[in-house]
Parts: C-alpha cells; structure tokens; sequence
C-alpha cells in the first residue's frame, strides 16, 4: 500500500480507502459482519488503514460493525463518516439536514455506534441549500474544537459551494475543509470541470465514490457475455450501461488485457493517476486483493491518453472555448505554450 497526504490536513491515508456502504443486513446487496471481516482483515494486510460509512448506511449498522472491525486497534485507522442524511420515515423532519441541530444529534449518535471517541473526517453527505454556511461550518469548527472530528469533508457538493466554504473557513479561522467525496470514474468525469482545479488550488483532498462505475468497469457486463448480447443491470447500479459506457469499459477491458491485469485495477489505476483516492468495496477476499493492486499499477501517459479519449465528455460552457484556437491566441497573446500555466483545467494542453 501507498499512502496520501489527505488535502492541507497532513493526514495520511491508504491510497484506495474500503468503502463500508455494503455492511450489515436486511438486503440482498448487504453483507453480514462475518462476511465483511474476511475483506476487512485482506485491506488492513496489504496496509490499508482509511475506512469510509456514513450514518446513514444500513440504518446504522454499518458504523457499528465499523466500530467492531477496528476495535482492537482503533489508533491506525483513519475513520470518515458523514451526517445529514437520515432513513426516511422517522417522522421528525429535524432528523436530517446539515443544521447545528442535526449535526450535534448525528455526531453523537455515529461516535456511540462507532465505539469511539472522535472521528478522523466527517462529511457533510449532501447541502440541503437551505442550512447557511455559515452555521455548518461554525457548528462543525466547534465540533474540532470539542475533539469530537478531526478533519472536516464536504460530499456531492457543488463546487461553489465548497469554495465559498473554504473561503469563510480562511476567513474566520475555522478547520478547514480537508477532503471531498464525489462520484468520479472513467464513465463519470464531471467533476474534471469545477471540482479538481478548484481541489488543486485550495489543497482539498478528493475521495471517489462508484470508481469502477457501480461494476461497468469491473468487466462484468463484457466478458461474462456476448458483447453483443442482452444487458444486465444490477439493482444497485446507479450508472446506465448505455451504449457510451459499454464502449469505455471495452476499452478497459483492452487495456487491461494488454498489461494481464484485472479490468477493475485499470479503472482504478486511472482514478488514482488523477490524485483523487478511490472509495472501493469488495464482495470476496479474491476481489479485495484484487482491487488492491491496483496500488501498485501505474499507467503510462499513453495509455492514460487512451482511456481519457475513449471516455471523452463534453465539458460545456465555458470549458469547450478552452478548445478552440482562437481564445487561446488572443487570450495569452499566441505564447500559451511558453507560460507555465498551473491548475489549467483542460486535457488539451
């Protein structure tokens, strides 16, 4: 295993953190802590040490079973988890959201599942737009200065949003925000427009949730049947397997034969050559060491090249001017390639 400096924070984190999503009972999807500890106990072997659930998931029992897995020795693991989100049907309509009033409930609520005494990383899961900044950022800084978090992360929020986040933490002297957690993958590349610049500029880490695309990557929808042939989606697929995607995964698929690896590990080679860590889980000890590999796989910039033009994605506007000639002649006086431009965000130059 390999390790990152998560965001301004100096905090060290594996590489590829295990994603908890998948842990406790009552769906098919689900896995029971017995059949978890196996996968768990491969990560930790191979060094892994960055654990990732949320309140939320399982109806809490992920956290508790979290809490059981790193019990013994709880001081190596670097534990996130998120608030603002709550099962529906509580009939409380203060039981979600990112207010002072959830997060204070939720916070103590996670560290008792947890069995611990503070967190390493915790996300704000979602922005419910209606909570000002202001108030989560203050009540989250209190939670630091109280030694119940550690490190403070923001997920699938706007880039906007996190900026000016950022900006009022600077500001004001409060923690910082350390880290965002946001879909990214070959088939998902969204976040190359606003999110990755900005991350690069203000020094936010970036973990990746779905890198292998909820399984598109991984090579089961393409060598375990015609390629031509009818398509499989799972229930907990959150990606279509359109015609656009099977084609990404094929060229995985190709890149992956050419260097004998597994087409997951391309996949998620590709997401860590971007400096973003990815969020993975695995159903099986095989498919932990498996994934974990790809730690130590590195992708030439032709072959990063490759994969990057067969998972292109219309950037919009503005991005697309950055495309053209003409802005790039008259907006740099014709010397673009004789300035270093750092944080450019485009795959063009």
């Amino acid at each position: 295993m390999r390790y990152s400096i998560l965001g301004r924070s100096g905090l060290r984190v594996s590489k590829l953190a295990l994603g908890a999503m998948t842990f406790g009972s009552g769906a098919d999807w689900t896995r029971s802590e017995a059949d978890v500890r196996p996968v768990f106990d491969a990560y930790v072997a191979a060094g892994g040490n960055f654990i990732d659930t949320a309140n939320m998931y399982t109806g809490g029992e992920s956290e508790q079973i979290v809490g059981q897995l790193i019990k013994s020795d709880r001081e190596r693991f670097v534990v996130a988890t998120k608030y603002a989100n709550a099962i529906p049907g509580s009939g409380d309509p203060n039981a979600a959201g990112m207010h002072r009033k959830s997060l204070v409930r939720s916070l103590d609520a996670s560290l008792k599942r947890l069995g611990v005494e503070y967190i390493d990383l915790y996300y704000v899961h979602w922005w419910d737009f209606t909570t000002p900044a202001e108030e989560v950022l203050r009540a989250l800084d209190d939670a630091v200065r109280a030694g119940k978090i550690l490190h403070v992360g923001l997920s699938d929020v706007p880039a906007w949003i996190v900026s000016r986040a950022q900006a009022f933490s600077e500001l004001r002297g409060l923690a910082p925000v350390a880290c965002m957690q946001l879909e990214y993958s070959l088939v998902q590349r969204s976040i190359e427009r606003e999110h990755l610049p900005m991350a690069k500029a203000l020094d936010i880490g970036i973990t990746a949730w779905s890198p292998i695309a909820g399984g598109i990557l991984s090579g089961k929808y393409t060598r375990q049947q015609q390629r031509n042939g009818p398509v499989r989606m799972d229930s907990m697929q959150l990606q279509a397997l359109t015609e656009r995607n099977r084609n990404i995964a094929l060229a995985v698929d190709a890149v992956a034969d050419r260097l004998g690896v597994a087409s997951a590990q391309v996949a998620l080679a590709w997401v860590m050559a971007h400096g973003v860590i990815p969020v993975g889980g695995a159903t099986s000890v095989a498919q932990m060491q498996e994934n974990l590999k790809a730690a130590e796989l590195v992708l030439n910039a032709a072959t990063l090249k490759e994969l990057d033009e067969a998972s292109a994605f219309d950037a919009g506007h503005p991005y697309s001017m950055l495309e053209w000639d003409m802005p790039m002649a008259l907006g740099y006086a014709g010397m673009f390639d004789q300035l270093d431009i750092k944080h450019f965000p485009s795959n063009r130059y």
